[in-house]
């Protein structure tokens, strides 16, 4: 489940702690939708640079995987394919789903309804596996 965060202003901290056990203090929320931070260069809405975190971080952090770089993988005989981004904070979000994963295992297992390797699943454009990738950065 998404987490929602609420920050205060401390001017408003105050007020409410101000205000008597009769007084009513209205406050208006006002959300704004956005895109994905991946969406954003990797920027939070704060202007902060966001750093990958999980088990992507290490491969995002030595430029082997990209924020919003495409993974795929295909299981001809079970008749089920998949398409996920990676975010800017290391998370696959993956087409249809609602939520994004902190791994790549988890993010497989949201497709294929069992406990999946990942690693060996999900595929870059050019056709790596992410286990190949990891691989790769051991060999750095």
């Amino acid at each position: 489940m998404p987490t929602v965060s609420l920050h205060f202003d401390s001017s408003l901290m105050a007020r409410l702690a101000a205000a008597g056990p009769d007084e009513t203090v209205h406050i208006t929320l006002s959300i704004d939708v956005t895109p994905d931070d991946a969406q954003d260069g990797g920027v939070s809405r704060e202007g902060r640079a966001i750093a990958p975190q999980g088990p992507l971080a290490d491969l995002m952090l030595k430029g082997l995987l990209k924020a919003g770089e495409t993974l795929s993988f295909q299981q001809p005989r079970a008749g089920r394919e998949a398409v996920a981004t990676v975010t800017a904070d290391g998370r696959l979000i993956v087409e249809g789903k609602t939520v994004p994963f902190t791994s790549p295992s988890k993010a497989a297992a949201a497709v294929t309804g069992t406990a999946s390797n990942g690693w060996a699943l999900w595929r870059t454009a050019a056709g790596q596996t992410l286990d190949a990738l990891r691989t790769q950065l051991h060999q750095l």
